[in-house]
């Protein structure tokens, strides 16, 4: 885009994030299980939890996210921290979701409860992954996962494996919730900067950021995640995937599009399938 194209564009994008990026426009997404958690300590299990599941049809994420929080009652780290191995089992016994069996969240959870026993937090154990400021995101979230996961190399629909060059939209996304702190985001996780994050990419955010002239690339992998986050990080350096959550309300609120962008983009996506339709 030319200079002119660029404001144009940011003025857009900004408009969006002012409509959007409220608390209101939550009801949809998993971020709404986080806001019942004051501490820190339970949030961060949470997020992990929610994010993990965060694939598939609305509802069934929901359903799915509900299922393992009641279970786990009112302070899920005091639960991971005090249930033992063999009752966890027992608690989650035939749960299913999608691709994603009983023995994958049992995984999950043991890991969490590995690596806070370690480390004294999923914040800790990733601010050691990170090493400070001498390995990427994306980096860091491959030792991250490695951790959790143990010594148990088998597939988890749960832990995918970054290192792969998958665009990992689950974890970003966990990221994303842990590090921003603002009106949609309830934050927690301190010693990361807002700047280093990469924007939670999956087909939906890929197929609006190609319409709307941010990447040519048709992969969903981790390289078009980078491009995308650069070029919203020339509108805000300090924090680029702040327009993440705003942008992908379209598809989901029909106004959206047609509120924010011109007709030869909403003509572009209601083409592509699962959109505006």
């Amino acid at each position: 885009m030319n200079d002119r194209a660029m404001t144009s564009f940011a003025e857009r994008l900004f408009a969006l994030h002012r409509h959007y990026h409220r608390r209101e426009w939550t009801e949809l997404d998993p971020i709404v299980f986080l806001y019942d958690y004051r501490d820190v300590r339970d949030r961060e299990i949470v997020g992990l939890i929610a994010s993990s599941l965060a694939y598939g049809r609305v509802r069934q994420i929901q359903k799915s996210v509900s299922t393992v929080l009641d279970r786990m009652g009112s302070s899920p780290f005091a639960f991971l921290m005090e249930t033992p191995g063999v009752t966890l089992k027992h608690l989650f016994d035939g749960f299913r979701h999608r691709f994603t069996s009983e023995d994958d969240l049992m995984r999950l959870l043991t890991g969490i409860r590995r690596v806070i026993l370690e480390y004294g937090s999923l914040n800790r154990c990733f601010q050691w992954a990170l090493n400070g400021n001498h390995r990427t995101i994306h980096d860091a979230l491959e030792l991250f996962t490695r951790e959790i996961g143990g010594p148990d190399t088998s597939y988890n629909s749960l832990l995918p494996s970054p290192g792969k060059g998958s665009a990992c939209k689950r974890l970003h996304l966990f990221l994303r919730w842990m590090v921003r702190h603002d009106a949609v985001d309830p934050g927690g996780w301190d010693g990361i900067d807002p700047s280093r994050l990469s924007v939670p990419l999956d087909t939906h955010l890929h197929a609006i950021s190609r319409h709307l002239g941010v990447t040519n690339r048709r992969q969903v992998d981790i390289k078009t995640a980078h491009e995308i986050t650069r070029f919203f990080a020339e509108i805000d350096p300090s924090d680029p995937v702040r327009f993440d959550f705003a942008l992908t309300r379209i598809g989901i609120f029909r106004d959206t599009i047609e509120r924010h962008f011109p007709a030869e983009t909403i003509t572009a996506l209601k083409n592509e399938r699962g959109f505006l339709s």
